[in-house]
């Protein structure tokens, strides 16, 4: 019980950081640590916690445009690892089907909010700046309250559970779920790219590969070097003033 609600009440401040906040401590990594601190499992959540965020990396809310919900998948994706004593590939698997629901229910909340909007825009005509906090503030309860229940409810009524209901599984289904997981960090790599890839990178990329799949160096081994090329890159392009000006802002409508 105690767990289930130090667990939801993370969800909560972790669910207005990701839309308010926004210090990043909603993300899967810091998820994991602080739910293997609830759970006294941290190694078990940390490793769960990086390989979400490496399935999740790339991903933000974006105005209206809503991923996979990275609070929701972190939290009970590091949970079902730590409760059901299973490897965290298997957790992936467990977890990628909670964050996609949850997206579903995210927008369907902030459809549901959406006419409060042109309550907000009457106080805003009025400059009745109390009216728009009361109406800030709703938000961000609704936003707390609905992500509580969202972790509270399967953990609190799925933690006993969730082993037995695990062993039950065939075998087959779980080394599925676990290859499934295993690959998801891939897929999560490939959106990124997607997004970012740019040809005069590549060299970089393939360097990155070299370095992990031939000579087999650590993670933070390659991290370390990626950061020395970025600091090399970064000073030599200030030192021969190559910096762009910044540009002017334009401001329209108040945005």
């Amino acid at each position: 019980m105690l767990d289930a609600l130090l667990l939801a009440l993370w969800a909560g401040i972790a669910g207005i950081d990701l839309f308010n906040g926004l210090t990043h401590i909603h993300r899967p990594l810091v998820s994991g640590l602080v739910v293997g601190l609830i759970l006294g499992d941290v190694q078990t959540g940390l490793i769960t916690g990086g390989m979400l965020e490496l399935v999740w990396m790339g991903m933000a809310p974006l105005a209206g445009a809503q991923p996979p919900n990275v609070v929701v998948g972190g939290i009970i994706g590091a949970s079902f690892a730590i409760l059901a004593n299973q490897e965290p590939s298997v957790a992936v698997g467990i977890a990628v089907p909670f964050a996609v629901a949850a997206q579903a229910g995210i927008t369907l909340l902030f459809t549901a909010f959406s006419p409060v909007m042109h309550k907000a825009d009457e106080y805003a005509e009025k400059a009745n700046l109390k009216g728009i906090d009361k109406i800030n503030y709703l938000g961000l309860a609704i936003l707390f309250v609905s992500y509580f229940i969202v972790v509270f409810l399967p953990i609190y009524f799925g933690a006993d559970t969730a082993e037995s209901v695990v062993n039950m599984l065939p075998q087959t289904f779980i080394d599925g779920l676990s290859t499934a997981g295993g690959m998801m960090p891939a897929i999560g790599f490939a959106l990124l790219l997607k997004i970012m890839f740019k040809t005069q990178y590549v060299a970089f990329l393939i360097i990155g590969f070299v370095l992990v799949a031939y000579l087999e160096l650590p993670i933070l081994a390659v991290a370390l070097i990626g950061a020395a090329i970025a600091m090399y890159d970064f000073y030599n392009g200030k030192n021969k003033g190559n910096t762009p000006p910044p540009s002017e802002e334009v401001y329209t409508d108040g945005i």
